[in-house]
Parts: structure tokens; C-alpha cells; sequence
């Protein structure tokens, strides 16, 4: 059985693994959901300062508090950089990285980069109009403008997120992860939700740059929305266990 380190996306907290957790102790594992400075029931926290190295800071601190070893870390979406560069920060804690519909990227990018340029427009315009310049207003939730990354959430889901997410610190958006010239050997695993396994081989083949560090890593597919902790929790759990083991 594994330690497993919880670690959500953008906007949300430990609460998005309300459904997840269970299943994964039931299976024997110790399950440690996390929520990052500055978000949900942290929100008290956020300031301008925030950054990526803030919420590396925090996933290293769960860990080095509760003496975890051989650690499965999973980060959903924009946690990619935060599990990234813990793992580089503790490898001889860490047993595998799981990305939950994201995966590793190369050194010097941040989350934003990841976007396209009309999405990163509009995180900007976001921040300065609404966000006081540094907080990224959670998005609406609405499946009719984004029916594909919220493919599979019912009416009371979306409703339920849209109510406890929180604004994102900006800096933990646009601040790249600097990592070591020569990263720590790591398993790394991808459950891709809304692009499927093919999709990455195929990119990382080719020699993009964002997809080529996912290369070598251990791919699984559960198609669904951005939201599998939401949409489809139990078989979440259910891969997480198989992969933790």
C-alpha cells in the first residue's frame, strides 16, 4: 500500500478529492488530500506572492511533516508544476508522479505558456479587470461554452464547483518551474482524460517540446471531462490504486 499525496488543480482545494479519497483508503492506502496556499479553505492566505515555489513549498511540508516515504504524488491539471518540482526538491521521497489530465513540463514553462494565445489573453484581461491584478477569477463552470473539458458533470456538480472554487494567485500561472539541468530519475504516470494516450505518443514523437518530456511515461486513458475527481471518481480511484501498487 502507498502513501498518496492529493494535490488539486487550479481553483480548488482538498474538497475536490471528497469522493476519491475513500475509495483509496478502502484499498489500504494512507491518502493525504491537499489544499495549496491561497485556495479554498486557505483562501485567508493568498496574496500577491504566491507563486509555483509557494505551493512546492507546501507539498514538501506535508510530506516532511508526516515522515512520508516512497510517496505516489498526483497533481490534477495546473498542480503539474507544484508536483514537478517537489519530486526534483525530495526524489528520494517520491515513488512515482501521476498527472491527472496534465503531465511534466520542460523546465522554464509555466502553466500559462500551456495555453493557447486567446486563453492567455484572456486570463490576463481577467486578472486586470477582475482579479485586482494578481488573482485569476475562478471560470463559470458553464458546459455550454466548454462542453468538452466539462463533458460528464451533472447539473448539481457544476454547481456545487462553481460555489466553493476560489480565485488562483496569478503568479502560480505565469512564474516558470526552473528545473535541475539534469532532473532525478522518476516514474511518471498520465491518466489523460480529455486527449488520449495515441494523442501523446504521436506529439512526443514528433519532437514537440511540450509533449516530448512525456515520452517515457506510464500512460493510461479515462475518457471524460478536465474533472475526473468530479465526473468519474471511483474509476479514478480505481487507476490511482493500480498504478500505486
Amino acid at each position: 500500500m502507498a502513501a498518496i499525496v492529493l494535490v488539486p488543480g487550479f481553483w480548488l482545494g482538498a474538497w475536490a478529492w471528497e469522493e476519491v479519497t475513500p475509495a483509496l483508503r478502502a484499498a489500504g492506502h494512507d491518502v493525504y488530500p491537499l489544499t495549496l496556499t491561497g485556495l479554498a479553505d486557505r483562501a485567508a492566505e493568498a496574496t500577491p506572492d504566491v507563486d509555483v515555489y509557494t505551493h512546492v513549498d507546501d507539498i514538501v511540508r506535508l510530506i516532511d511533516d508526516n515522515g512520508l516515504q516512497d510517496v505516489v504524488l498526483v497533481g490534477h491539471s495546473g498542480a503539474n508544476l507544484p508536483v514537478t518540482g517537489a519530486a526534483d526538491r525530495i526524489p528520494e521521497r517520491i515513488a512515482r508522479i501521476v498527472y491527472v489530465d496534465a503531465g511534466p513540463l520542460p523546465g522554464g514553462m509555466a502553466v500559462i505558456d500551456f495555453n493557447k494565445p486567446q486563453t492567455q489573453q484572456e486570463w490576463r484581461t481577467q486578472v486586470a479587470e477582475k482579479g485586482d491584478g494578481w488573482q485569476l477569477p475562478a471560470p463559470p463552470f458553464d458546459p455550454a461554452a466548454d462542453p468538452d473539458n466539462l463533458a460528464g458533470l451533472t447539473t448539481e456538480q457544476l454547481a456545487r464547483m462553481a460555489k466553493l472554487a476560489t480565485p488562483q494567485p496569478f503568479a502560480t500561472a505565469t512564474r516558470p518551474l526552473n528545473r535541475p539541468t539534469v532532473p532525478p530519475a522518476m516514474h511518471r504516470s498520465v491518466i489523460a482524460s480529455t486527449f488520449t494516450p495515441e494523442q501523446v505518443r504521436m506529439l512526443a514523437d514528433s519532437g514537440n517540446p511540450v509533449f516530448k518530456p512525456m515520452a517515457d511515461v506510464d500512460l493510461h486513458h479515462l475518457p471524460t471531462g478536465h474533472w475526473p475527481m468530479f465526473s468519474q471518481p471511483i474509476e479514478l480511484a480505481s487507476l490511482l490504486d493500480e498504478i500505486a501498487r
